[in-house]
């Protein structure tokens, strides 16, 4: 079985990791081991070296070897003599801080249970998974902590929450939970993290951990372009397929903090949860919290392995519904294309080209509701523009839809317009600090999720337009983050509660939206990348991966990315040049190989490109058509890193090994270039491939490859070879399938 309980030391087994923990006789849960695998989980001896040293206090006089200050433990409190970072802090009705937690009972049951009123992993049959929870007790309280341990033994993963519930007679206050704390009896580690900033993100830092705190975190209201809450741990010598990496996500869209923690003795603390800045939760006698869902994730093999097995478990086991395993249609939206100028007729128009070209999705964006001509107004009076669209847009649609399209439409839901009718009737329906400023950005103010009301109108027009308008896709927009972070209705002792039960109230909405409307494909956006987090993925299966199209950026964006999230959970849009966001001119032809690295679609006007260009995007949809469940379901594997040279690479191959794609591109052209041979992986070295390469149109390679009859073995131990490229930013792209 995947969970063991034996001479109190608990062994959670997975294909690829053991994990270990000790009740000690203290009643102290000390975690012992998480790596390679082990046949048995016997590892007392592990703990032989965390007897109180200098300066680290001892539970003397019933324990006064045992220093929680060196003790490696599942679940720190704060307060006790460990001075190290807490998993939770609580304050007391006396106010005070110090709290304990001693082991009391757990279980071990078959199958995962759900998490209230968040996003969580799940299983489809109880045999998927195994789950142990763990009760703790702070006696002096009445804190009562469980522990939760799911492990998916076959995919190689294991997830873990925090759940408190007050069993004393007062209140308490949490001051901190996170969901996941890992002690490391080493720190010769590297620390992994993906930060950036709107249209830029999730860009790839490595640095050396050090004595004190490494950490990233949001206190935006979202989990932000800014930092993301996927981290690594790794060995200083592991890369893409070799050395020990571990690996932690939150299934969370709200502020976070993942980090880790450098002690005197050269041991690492690594934790994530919710971020204790700015946080506060009021819990009354009989109340319980809990704590989002950490993923954790172990690879004796690199950083691409941990990147397979998180992408086989958000793909599979954290989006839901309908468009969890169906082919996502390929779109052109119209947002690029005209901005907040259209109507009718050149949505129809942009339709009528989308048509011939082959694409089977037309997304309009920002401008058909209220007064919106552009950012100043209408956010939140989810009616359709009078002028633009008189007739209203179910004409519209049905009139696209006769025409062999499906249509989407994009709403900014979270937000309020100052200059709106809803914000002329609810003033107070933002969030806001009485006497203070209401800070804008981009024009609009935030709705106050944490208030029932404000969510049940959301749901109400939103599902109204849904029902009305036959729409097959919303792109589900937020374009600002928290500022005077405060509720009308809330009492002053629970306004830290505010960004929290905003993020509730957000998850509460998309579970009755998404439910009411399965068969919609819904695309979650924050000014693009600003909340790409596993807590969204779960309500809507794919993300806007940033607003910036440009294919030089966008090498950056998608590599990153894909360290902690599946191609099916990136949109991929083919632009126009000079790019909207860096005014870069890239071929046509390299647009659409980098964007078919994930949900490929367009943001431009086909009616305003050249002949050639039209030609192009029927060879680029074409060609997406016969290969996207590549991309959706196939194993990715990393070849050339775009933050460690000029050229990219990169890879899917089928999950019976029959199929790849290989796709590589430069940024700047290296005169009278080296030779270079691709070292392909995860193909079938016993299996024969034709290797051909791909036309995508104008201003393809001008130097084109040749197509080839070679082994799996070939391919992967001799390599590749890559022609010159012909210029600047210019791409290779082969279909690879078995012969």
């Amino acid at each position: 079985m995947p969970i063991s309980f034996q001479n109190q030391i608990f062994h959670l087994q997975t294909r690829a990791f053991s994990y270990a923990m000790q009740v000690l006789p203290s009643g102290h849960l000390a975690h012992l081991y998480w790596g390679a695998p082990l046949r048995e989980a016997n590892l007392s001896h592990l703990l032989s070296g965390v007897s109180d040293r200098a300066f680290s206090p001892n539970l003397a006089p019933d324990f006064p070897r045992l220093s929680l200050d060196t003790l490696p433990q599942e679940a720190p409190g704060y307060g006790t003599s460990d001075f190290r970072s807490p998993l939770l802090q609580i304050k007391t009705a006396g106010g005070h801080n110090a709290l304990e937690l001693l082991y009391q009972s757990h279980r071990i049951f078959a199958g995962k249970p759900v998490l209230d009123g968040l996003p969580a992993t799940y299983t489809e049959t109880d045999d998927e998974a195994q789950t142990l929870e763990i009760e703790l007790l702070d006696a002096n309280s009445g804190a009562l902590v469980t522990l939760s341990y799911s492990v998916f033994e076959s995919l190689g993963a294991l997830t873990r929450s925090v759940k408190l519930e007050n069993r004393g007679p007062d209140s308490l206050q949490i001051e901190r939970i996170f969901s996941a704390s890992v002690d490391f009896n080493a720190a010769d580690f590297d620390f992994l993290q993906l930060s950036g900033a709107w249209a830029r993100e999730r860009d790839v830092f490595r640095t050396r951990l050090r004595p004190g705190t490494q950490s990233v975190e949001s206190r935006r209201g979202a989990s932000s372009h800014q930092n993301n809450p996927f981290f690594a741990i790794l060995e200083r010598d592991a890369n893409e397929t070799a050395g020990q990496v571990w690996s932690f996500n939150l299934v969370y869209s709200g502020n976070f903090y993942s980090g880790v923690e450098v002690d005197q003795f050269g041991t690492a603390r690594a934790q994530t949860g919710l971020n204790s800045f700015g946080f506060g939760w009021n819990l009354a006698p009989g109340e319980s919290f809990q704590a989002p869902e950490a993923i954790l994730i172990y690879s004796s093999n690199g950083l691409g392995e941990i990147s397979r097995i998180s992408h086989e478990l958000l793909r599979t086991r954290l989006c839901r519904g309908t468009w969890r395993d169906k082919t996502r249609p390929i779109l052109v939206n119209s947002w690029e294309a005209s901005y907040f100028d259209i109507n009718e007729e050149k949505i129809l128009r942009l339709a009528d080209a989308a048509k011939t070209a082959g694409i089977e999705l037309l997304v309009m964006d920002d401008g058909w509701f209220g007064a919106r001509d552009d950012d100043h107004t209408s956010l939140g009076d989810w009616h359709v523009h009078a002028t633009k669209f008189p007739d209203g847009l179910a004409p519209l649609a049905r009139k696209i839809n006769e025409m062999g399209l499906a249509f989407g439409l994009w709403f900014e839901p979270e937000m309020i317009s100052p200059v709106s009718q809803l914000y002329e009737a609810h003033p107070d329906w933002c969030l806001h600090v009485p006497n203070r400023r209401r800070t804008q950005a981009r024009q609009q103010l935030i709705l106050d999720f944490s208030r029932e009301d404000v969510c049940d109108y959301i749901v109400e027009v939103v599902s109204k337009i849904l029902s009305d308008v036959p729409i097959s896709y919303v792109k589900w927009d937020m374009n600002r983050h928290m500022t005077e972070i405060g509720s009308a209705i809330l009492p002053p002792q629970q306004q830290r509660e505010v960004p929290h039960r905003y993020i509730l109230g957000l998850y509460r909405v998309l579970e009755q939206i998404t439910a009411r409307f399965p068969d919609v494909l819904f695309e979650s956006c924050s000014g693009g990348g600003g909340r790409f987090d596993p807590g969204l993925l779960f309500y809507m299966p794919q993300v806007w991966t940033s607003d910036n199209t440009d294919a030089v950026s966008r090498l950056r964006i998608q590599y990153g990315t894909s360290l902690a999230f599946p191609a099916s959970a990136m949109g991929a849009h083919v632009s126009d040049c000079p790019n909207h966001q860096v005014h870069r001119n890239t071929p046509f032809a390299s647009r659409g190989a980098v964007a078919m690295g994930g949900n490929f679609g367009y943001e431009l006007d086909l009616n305003a490109i050249s002949p050639a260009q039209r030609e192009a995007v029927k060879k680029q949809v074409a060609f997406i058509k016969l290969t996207r469940e590549l991309a959706q379901k196939g194993a990715f594997h990393r070849l050339k890193s775009p933050f460690e040279g000029d050229e990219t690479a990169w890879m899917f191959v089928s999950s019976d090994q029959s199929e790849a794609m290989v796709f590589v591109m430069n940024t700047l052209a290296v005169p009278n270039p080296p030779l270079r041979f691709l070292r392909l992986r995860g193909l079938d070295a016993a299996q024969n491939y034709t290797v051909s390469p791909v036309d995508l149109g104008e201003e393809s390679s001008k130097n084109p490859p040749e197509t080839l009859q070679l082994g799996g073995d070939v391919l992967m131990n001799a390599g590749l070879f890559v022609r010159e490229l012909g210029g600047d930013f210019r791409a290779h792209l082969w279909h690879l399938k078995s012969q």
